[in-house]
């Protein structure tokens, strides 16, 4: 493929990213799966970093009566004029993102079988839908919380536990709303953000059957040496109430719908890439680990391409091309830096291509903040080591402080967009270049 302007490396992958950002637009993803209505009430709640954004699509687009109540992470509310929008914390729970829980809660229970309970869930809401369990306190749920994410557990592992200490997740806002025979219809809006877009996954799954056990919580515990607090410990050894499964009752009305995904972003993204003369190579929407051993991982695939010894079929792949991914990554804490799991992912990257010429690359959070920090990600270019070390900036004093974000700050190199509205987990492009003259 021939490139039909000379590629920037900076802009072309920004625009890939504003591509796939553009595709998982929460306006656009619930107009086209409005439901139908019915002859009681439709009341919306919602939660995740998309849900407020959600919820005003859907009251402008909604033909009748609405209300409600939605849940987002601070700085991701937008205005709505029938849907109330409470803001809470984000990942670790807050004493708001109870109170929220506990409301949506009521508002389920208090729905009669003419109503419809539609649920707008997003990347984000297992922690902002943050109901303990009967016997467990909010202080509870932050300490297993604080210790989940520092082990480097997988977010299907951190959610099986989430699910088996909570009141209103894992299949329990559903049951609230179905009350037998005599309960409401639920409909479930979702924007994925979680590997292979597992519906009992994304948020914890409050609305949808729940196939793992107090058993399955117990090892995620055990696996990551998690001893603590007493209380979590002693409730996951009772067993008691155990989450609704599939084929139960409490399912009988309900009905979900995904309306935006990870693999639809990479697909937007690759083919903004092709628009642009580029091979796009989709690896994977749904690629997990440490994000220094995924970031090794990438730079070989990189660098075999570079080689031209990446074949697909019968032959090689011409070069420019791009390769695109996605997933969600963990990052196992061991230094005192700041940065989030994509920026670390790059740093990775960068040590192991070690400047190599004509390969740069982007790895931001859809959602905007890559951890903690302000940033949505970073970007990596051929000369982004030699220009730290000329600062005095040792990419190997970085990854092992975990201080990803002050690497890439100090180059200029940070991704910055505040937050998107929207939430289809971490997206990655690996644009690799032809040799001069090649």
């Amino acid at each position: 493929m021939t490139p039909r302007d000379p590629i920037a490396p900076r802009k072309f992958l920004r625009a890939l990213f504003d591509a796939a950002l553009a595709a998982a637009d929460p306006q656009r993803a619930v107009a086209a799966a409005l439901p139908t209505p019915v002859s009681g009430r439709t009341v919306v709640v919602g939660a995740g970093k998309a849900a407020a954004a959600m919820a005003r699509a859907f009251e402008t687009l909604w033909p009748g009566p609405v209300g409600g109540l939605v849940v987002t992470r601070h700085g991701h509310a937008v205005p709505c004029e029938r849907i109330e929008v409470i803001e809470a914390s984000h990942p670790v729970p807050n004493a708001a993102g109870q109170r929220a829980a506990a409301r949506i809660l009521d508002l389920a229970r208090g729905l009669g079988p003419d109503d419809q309970l539609v649920f707008l869930v997003s990347g984000g809401g297992s922690a902002l839908l943050a109901l303990p369990a009967p016997g467990l306190t909010l202080a509870d749920k932050q300490a297993v919380t604080r210790a989940l994410l520092r082990s480097g557990a997988t977010i299907g592992e951190i959610n099986t536990v989430r699910k088996h200490l909570s009141a209103i997740k894992g299949g329990r806002l559903a049951a609230a709303a179905a009350r037998g025979e005599m309960g409401a219809r639920v409909v479930t809006l979702a924007i994925s953000d979680v590997p292979g877009d597992d519906p009992a996954v994304i948020a914890s799954g409050p609305t949808v059957p729940d196939p793992t056990s107090f058993a399955d919580a117990r090892a995620v515990l055990a696996k990551y040496r998690i001893a603590e607090p007493q209380a979590v410990i002693a409730h996951l050894a009772a067993a008691k109430d155990e989450t609704p499964k599939p084929g139960e009752p409490a399912f009988a009305h309900s009905h979900f719908t995904l309306i935006a995904s990870p693999q639809r972003a990479l697909g937007a993204a690759a083919d903004a890439a092709t628009a642009q003369g580029v091979a796009p190579i989709v690896l994977s929407d749904r690629i997990e680990g440490e994000a220094r051993d995924i970031g090794l991982m990438h730079a070989a695939i990189a660098l075999q391409l570079r080689a031209g010894r990446f074949r697909v079929g019968a032959g090689a792949v011409a070069l420019p091309a791009v390769l695109l991914s996605g997933g969600e990554t963990t990052v196992t804490v061991r230094g005192q830096g700041r940065g989030g799991r994509n920026s670390e992912f790059l740093l990775a990257l960068a040590a192991a291509l070690d400047g190599a010429e004509g390969i740069a690359a982007i790895a931001c959070d859809t959602d905007g903040i890559d951890g903690t920090e302000d940033n949505a990600g970073a970007m990596l270019l051929p000369d982004s080591i030699a220009r730290a070390a000329g600062g005095g900036i040792s990419i190997k004093a970085a990854l092992a402080k975990n201080d990803a974000y002050g690497f890439f700050h100090a180059i200029g190199d940070l991704v910055v967009t505040g937050p998107t509205l929207t939430n289809v987990n971490d997206f990655r492009a690996i644009l690799v270049l032809p040799r001069p003259g090649g």
